[in-house]
This record gives structure tokens, C-alpha cells and sequence, in this order.
């Protein structure tokens, strides 16, 4: 698993890139980000009852659902610095999210094969995620400030 991290990355940023072509309104974004988090919590309520699943399955269900939360308030920021602060958090939220997936996978507690799709849709989503942050960075960079007027 740690070996083809490097290769994973580089499908990262093509898959970074492919996403971030795509136009998807605030509302579809909230939407699948909530919906990411109910295919989470289906997930953890499935897991084994022992220990090991039991508290991996609580950080997973923590971070999965802190991803929505995150991008409703990153949605109503007050400014683009409050925007790229909050969607940096769901950045983090959603790269935990896939890092826990990848324990229960390790450990065996889930199968590969049947949380493929829900890997794919979280790493889409830090795709979206990371290049909205690009965006409005760039964005920032190059806005017209007031007091830049002579």
C-alpha cells in the first residue's frame, strides 16, 4: 500500500485536473459532500464490533461528515481569505476520511473491492476541493484592491 504512493499522487493530480474541468454549482457540491457522508456513516454502522474497527470506525465517521460541515460554512464565508481558510479544512477532513479507509482496508475490516467507489468519490472530491483552493488563491493574487488606485 505505501509503495505505489508516489504513483498515487501523481493519479491525484491528473485526476485534480480532469475534475476541476467540470463545472458543479454550490448546491450539487453540498449535496454530494452530504451524500459522501451518509454512504460514510452506512459504512461505520457495518463494521465489526470490536475494537480496532470500533475506534477507527468513530475518526472515520468524524472526519466523513466534517467534510459537508466544512463546505456549508466554506459556502458562506464572509470573505475569499475565510473561503480558502474553511475549504483547506475540508481538505484536511477529506484526505483523514480516505487515510481511515485505507486502515480499515489494510486491516482487513473492509473489503477493497466494495469501497472502491466510496474511495473514488472521496478522492474526487479533495480533487474539487483542492482546485477550488487553486482557484481562489490565483483569484486573490490577482484582485483589484482599492487602495492599489492611485
Amino acid at each position: 500500500m505505501i509503495e505505489d504512493r508516489g504513483l498515487r499522487i501523481a493519479d491525484r493530480k491528473k485526476q485534480s485536473a480532469r475534475v476541476a474541468d467540470a463545472v458543479m454549482s454550490t448546491e450539487d457540491f453540498r449535496r454530494r459532500t452530504f451524500q459522501f457522508g451518509i454512504r460514510v456513516i452506512r459504512l461505520t454502522e457495518s463494521l465489526l464490533k470490536m475494537d480496532a474497527a470500533r475506534v477507527i470506525g468513530k475518526q472515520l465517521l468524524r472526519c466523513a461528515t466534517a467534510v459537508g460541515a466544512n463546505y456549508r460554512a466554506a459556502a458562506r464565508a464572509r470573505s475569499r481569505a475565510d473561503f480558502i481558510a474553511k475549504m483547506g479544512i475540508v481538505e484536511e477532513e477529506c484526505d483523514e476520511t480516505l487515510y481511515w479507509l485505507e486502515m480499515l482496508i489494510e486491516l482487513r475490516l473492509i473489503n477493497a473491492d466494495r469501497s472502491k467507489e466510496l474511495r473514488t468519490e472521496g478522492n474526487e472530491i479533495l480533487a474539487i476541493v483542492v482546485a477550488s483552493i487553486r482557484t481562489a488563491r490565483r483569484n486573490a493574487k490577482g484582485a483589484v484592491r482599492y487602495t492599489d488606485r492611485a
